[in-house]
């Protein structure tokens, strides 16, 4: 899944060298940490957030198969 994510981010943004995913596994929980260039942040998250809920859903989806649970955390770098 860390992949998708990483495919998925790495397509938006202008700068995609910059993308960095971090992943923590739970016991059945998986928490990805993205991290972008302070100018994609925006295209990330999208208008109202549109952007990133899409994301989400599509881990969700990607996630149920396993039966796992997926928390998509956007991270501004520094």
């Amino acid at each position: 899944m860390k992949d998708l994510v990483q495919y998925l981010a790495k397509s938006l943004v202008s700068h995609p060298d910059s993308v960095e995913i971090q992943e923590t596994v739970d016991h059945d929980t998986s928490v990805f940490e993205v991290k972008v260039a302070k100018e994609d942040l925006g295209r990330i998250i999208g208008k109202q957030g549109h952007t990133v809920k899409s994301i989400r859903t599509l881990l969700n989806a990607a996630a149920a198969i396993s039966n796992r649970k997926v928390v998509l955390e956007i991270v501004e770098e520094k």
